[in-house]
């Protein structure tokens, strides 16, 4: 029964994309698999920017740090609500530099900007790394899924494998638009099952109703609702909450995935309506909380300890083999949709950025062939990274999160300050990085900052090493600094 309503959700899912994505693409170039032709609109963009609220990390992750810590669950409110801010005022300068000068991913913006060529290299290949480390969360939950879908028939080793196998297939076949036709149906489907879990699952764990299951958490684990959480050594405290927040809200629009799904919107203003309302996703993620609590109350063990797993060990245990068959189904769409676009945006990347400039004239179906071609490395890299470490999705992600912020400043500085060099941002680069992943910064910053998150440090340091050089080199061209203020003047024109 599981295995049924899970292919038919997947089958289903699948051809209406593939459809969809033929009748309204324009043609098959390079520009029109990987940014959609730039035309659209607000209704299917709203899916396509609401696939990273609605994802593996989103109900896996939340939900098991619920189970495991409690508190420090609420991370989700905080980052969603002021990335969307950030998101409100950065995503339509994107979409304009990109609509100026022609641009498809976010390395063509940091060469044009700065007019380094060797920057959009370089930018490239972080940009790719962070992305290989985000798809890595989509396949760890969808290891776990194709587990429960095969009552736990092979190992979570085979089972990533498939997961990744399954990612590689969902890309072959989808291109940015079917993506995000499959982000819409994703989303119809993860409201469903919020809704119908959470209507449920008071009487799942002996409680009067959903508010008394947070009552009931707060009696049986005192401090659970509370910093740091379950843990009293655990060091997410209110600091970790903050300083977290702001360092997911400042990187999440420079993830190289969202900066070019920045330019297939068809205009500024559908941009800006998804940023105002798209925070109302974010009130979910109180559902999603209230199910990991339950699942504590319900004394739910997943095998390993696995906090990832916590939320699926509880309904397998919990709920009828067509509600788990929907809640798999469900979480198959919330990993292929996020994922495919992950791996789609990368290898638009490396044949565009990392390769076409040592090879000159590379013709627009060659490089379509070589940036499906990378994908299938990247997305092996991703299951052997899935395979070999371990850690919570939240931890994962924050280690992405730490990764792509070191190019924040780089991306701010270049649309507020046009001193801003590509000297300063190379600098700041090494800087960052340094202060993030030397083998002494990790005990350096625990034992300065222990509450802080080490990627927002890593930021500042970043930030403020990009102003000091550029104020000591030669200014960047005038046709550098143009993107900026040819941007505005498009917007002046909408």
């Amino acid at each position: 029964m599981k295995l049924v309503i899970v292919v038919v959700i997947l089958l289903g899912t699948v051809a209406g994309a593939v459809s969809y994505g033929r009748r309204t693409r324009k043609g098959h170039t390079f520009s029109d698999w990987a940014v959609g032709g730039r035309s659209l609109g607000a209704l299917i963009f709203w899916f396509m920017n609401a696939g990273e609220v609605y994802t593996t990390f989103a109900v896996l992750g939340i939900s098991g740090y619920a189970w495991a810590l409690g508190a420090p669950a609420y991370l989700a409110f905080c980052s969603v609500s002021m990335s969307y801010a950030i998101g409100y005022w950065l995503m339509p300068k994107i979409w304009r530099a990109g609509r100026t000068r022609q641009l498809v991913t976010q390395a063509d913006f940091f060469a044009a900007r700065y007019d380094a060529t060797w920057l959009g290299v370089l930018t490239g290949v972080i940009g790719i790394a962070s992305l290989i480390v985000y798809v890595q969360i989509q396949l760890v939950s969808l290891g776990l899924i194709v587990q429960l879908t095969l009552d736990d028939l092979i190992s979570i080793q085979a089972a990533t494998l498939i997961a990744g196998l399954l990612m590689i297939a969902f890309v072959f076949v989808a291109g940015i638009r079917s993506a995000a036709f499959a982000a819409g149906v994703k989303d119809v489907l993860m409201i469903v099952v919020v809704v119908l879990l959470s209507a449920t699952v008071a009487g799942k764990v002996g409680a009067a109703s959903m508010l008394d299951i947070f009552h009931m958490a707060e009696v049986q684990h005192p401090g659970i609702g509370r910093f740091p959480g379950l843990d009293p050594s655990s060091p997410t405290t209110a600091i970790w909450l903050m300083t977290s927040s702001i360092n997911i809200a400042l990187g999440n629009w420079v993830f190289p995935h969202l900066f070019q799904m920045s330019y297939t919107a068809q205009s500024a203003t559908a941009i800006r309506r998804n940023a105002i309302w798209q925070p109302l996703y974010s009130l979910a993620y109180f559902f999603i909380v209230l199910l990991g609590f339950a699942a504590l109350l319900a004394g739910t063990h997943p095998p390993g300890n696995n906090l990832n797993a916590a939320l699926l060990q509880f309904i397998s245990e919990r709920y009828s083999a067509p509600v788990v068959g929907l809640v798999a189904g469900t979480g198959f769409l919330l990993a292929l949709a996020p994922g495919a676009l992950l791996l789609l945006t990368a290898g638009s990347i490396f044949s565009r950025n990392v390769v076409a400039p040592f090879l000159p004239g590379l013709k627009d179906r060659t490089s379509l062939l070589i940036s499906r071609g990378s994908l299938i490395v990247f997305a092996a890299i991703a299951v052997w990274l899935s395979i070999s470490q371990k850690g919570s999705l939240v931890k994962i992600l924050l280690d992405a999160y730490s990764a792509i912020g070191m190019l924040a400043p780089a991306v701010f500085l270049g649309f507020l300050w046009k001193r801003t060099t590509a000297i300063g941002v190379l600098a700041g680069l090494v800087a960052g990085f340094v202060a993030l992943l030397a083998p002494f910064a990790a005990h350096y910053w625990a034992a300065l900052a222990p509450q802080c998150e080490p990627g927002l440090i890593a930021m500042a340091i970043n930030a403020a090493t990009v102003v000091l050089v550029s104020l000591a080199t030669p200014r960047p061209t005038p046709h550098a600094v143009s993107l900026g203020v040819a941007a505005e003047a498009l917007a002046a024109s909408k």
